[in-house]
């Protein structure tokens, strides 16, 4: 199964995409590459290329379109509310994009799966992030996509 049709299934999952709002919200983690993270089985080995291809395209393309997205939730008048809201889907449905191509990338820099166990995925996927995520939140997060 491509990466996109995964992690679009897996994120509907009970639990999942509250436990990847923490991670991105709380501990500053990147959604995609802890999706496939588990997608992959990744390794330390595999995690590092990954993490620096997410870290590029993610201060190019996604944080700037989060960033404006989350500045338009709020009335700016004068500014009609349903214009600013249609300007606010558009920037949402960008970021959508943005981030499936960032999946689309990772998934051709390691097509196949490693098998390693979703827990140590995402443990190696986040250290290679940056600052490690506590292990609990990683942990909610593997629960839920088993």
């Amino acid at each position: 199964m491509r990466l996109w049709d995964w992690a679009v299934g897996a994120y509907g999952r009970p639990g999942v995409a509250d436990a990847c709002l923490n991670l991105q919200d709380a501990h500053g983690q990147n959604t995609c590459l802890l999706l496939w993270a588990v997608w992959a089985g990744a390794t330390p080995h595999t995690a590092a290329p990954a993490a620096e291809l997410a870290r590029a395209w993610d201060a190019a393309a996604v944080t700037p379109l989060r960033d404006v997205r989350r500045a338009l939730k709020s009335s700016f008048p004068p500014v009609a509310d349903e214009e600013r809201e249609r300007l606010r889907n558009a920037v949402k449905a960008a970021e959508l994009q943005s981030e499936r191509l960032l999946l689309e990338a990772l998934e051709r820099l390691c097509p196949q799966s490693s098998g390693a166990a979703p827990l140590d995925a995402l443990v190696a996927a986040s250290a290679a992030w940056g600052a490690p995520a506590p292990q609990p939140a990683l942990a909610a997060l593997a629960a839920a996509l088993q």
